[in-house]
């Protein structure tokens, strides 16, 4: 059984190895994006702009409260990707069970944070008049399904881990299919609007989720996790590794989500146009993320679990790999996007204002896809040998510095309007990528030692 689920990537040709374990990452965010630009369009074509603007709104307010989440789960996936490569594989019950304890206590805590706090953070966040209710009854559902996220991610990031990228493509392609099924019918036959999305979001990771659980229980033994309760008690000195590294993890997260949310407040000032714009160019933004996200995931596994078996020399052919795949992938998103602006946003909506709009976020998405797409083979080191600490300061100077530092100097000081906004957002990635680049190629990683 131990086969179906562990792959061992630190044998073998980096370059098969990688792209092999890549690929099924690459159609999982497929299928994600896929879904998450068709729930755009059927929003924007049934709704309106206002319902565009309400659920961009709640999406980056979700993932501020889900970078909690996301950080243990990414910690989790290190941890574990570490043991494999280095051979304790009987340490894995305990990682688990404690990764599985904390994850669900968090998702307990933000269902009833964000469930008390959803409306005045709307209200912070300037949201137009016009998309207030849909928001907040967005938001209201996808909190009460938070235990349904959270657990979603947690599963994927334990596949991860253990070198399986072939069952979480298999998961994602039915939460994705639910999701599109029932928000076709929610939306566009049954009219429940932004509920309805929501709806069908959170009872698509529902459905993934007992699926997934399912078939780890039958493999429980090559997982090496027996499910028993006893062995959902977090272990102490497995709770302090995690904490150690999926804090900075979290607040990684939650700096980029917040400074986004800093961005986004001042978008919605100059209106519902400006709003739904912004939050469909940010969907528009994830296209890229088809294929660099895959190499991303990978390279973070498999340089896991190289650094816990000490093959430092195919760590590096991993990156290298890696950020050539971004770079080609920069260069032709690159042409496409500066090329059919209106053509692309027109597949979202028929709004004449929002499609006029369009070159203006377009233009500053393509300065910054040079940045968005080079950072991630440097992160994803970064990331798989377990430096947190430096994950966390990056993000903080991505986040609170350069972001808002810069989109407040060109949207303020230097009188750009919507536009400064629009390239502030864009523009801090090359902040992070070149510290991450600095990072790599200075050798000064070499004198860490594996987690494990």
């Amino acid at each position: 059984m131990a086969k179906e689920i562990i792959n061992d990537l630190t044998v073998g040709s980096v370059s098969k190895k990688l792209f092999r374990f890549a690929l099924p990452f690459m159609l999982s965010t497929l299928l994600q994006t896929a879904y998450g630009l068709a729930d755009m369009a059927i929003v924007g074509k049934c709704v309106g702009k206002e319902g565009l603007s309400a659920v961009s709104i709640a999406n980056q307010i979700i993932w501020v409260t889900t970078a909690l989440s996301i950080g243990f789960t990414n910690a989790g996936q290190v941890i574990v990707s570490q043991l494999v490569g280095s051979g304790k594989r009987s340490e894995l019950q305990k990682t688990i069970g404690t990764v599985t304890s904390v994850v669900l206590g968090i998702a307990v805590f933000i269902t009833v944070l964000g469930l008390a706090l959803c409306g005045p953070v709307l209200r912070l966040m300037k949201t137009p008049d016009e998309a207030m209710q849909g928001a907040k009854a967005y938001l209201t559902v996808v909190f009460l399904g938070s235990i349904f996220t959270f657990g979603y991610n947690l599963v994927s990031s334990l596949f991860r881990g253990m070198g399986d990228s072939r069952h979480p493509l298999i998961f994602v392609a039915i939460s994705s299919s639910v999701n599109l099924v029932l928000d076709l019918i929610a939306v566009a036959v049954l009219g429940w609007g932004v509920v309805g999305a929501a709806a069908a979001t959170v009872t698509g990771q529902a459905v993934a989720l007992v699926i997934s659980i399912s078939y780890l229980y039958k493999n429980r033994e090559g997982l090496g996790f027996d499910f028993k309760p006893s062995s959902l008690r977090a272990d102490r000195r497995c709770l302090g590794q995690l904490v150690r590294l999926g804090l900075p993890f979290s607040l990684q997260f939650a700096a980029i989500s917040i400074s986004m949310l800093f961005v986004n407040r001042f978008v919605n000032t100059y209106g519902v146009t400006a709003s739904a714009t912004f939050g469909t160019g940010t969907r528009i933004e994830q296209i890229p993320w088809i294929m660099i996200n895959g190499i991303m995931m990978a390279s973070a596994t498999m340089i896991g679990q190289n650094m816990g078996a000490g093959n430092r020399e195919r760590m590096k052919k991993t990156v290298n790999i890696a950020a050539a795949v971004c770079a080609v992938s920069a260069v032709v998103f690159m042409a496409l996007f500066h090329l059919l602006p209106g053509e692309i946003y027109s597949l979202f909506t028929d709004d004449a204002e929002v499609i006029e709009m369009a070159p203006m976020f377009m233009t500053a998405l393509v300065v910054s896809l040079p940045a968005t797409c080079m950072m991630c083979p440097y992160q994803a080191f970064i990331e798989g040998i377990g430096n947190a600490r430096l994950t966390m300061i990056i993000a903080l100077l991505d986040g609170f510095v350069s972001r808002i530092a810069i989109s407040l100097i060109l949207a303020e000081l230097l009188h750009m309007g919507l536009m400064g906004w629009f390239l502030g957002y864009g523009l801090a990635a090359y902040v992070n990528t070149i510290l991450s680049v600095i990072y790599y190629y200075s050798g000064i990683w070499k004198k860490r030692s594996a987690l494990v």
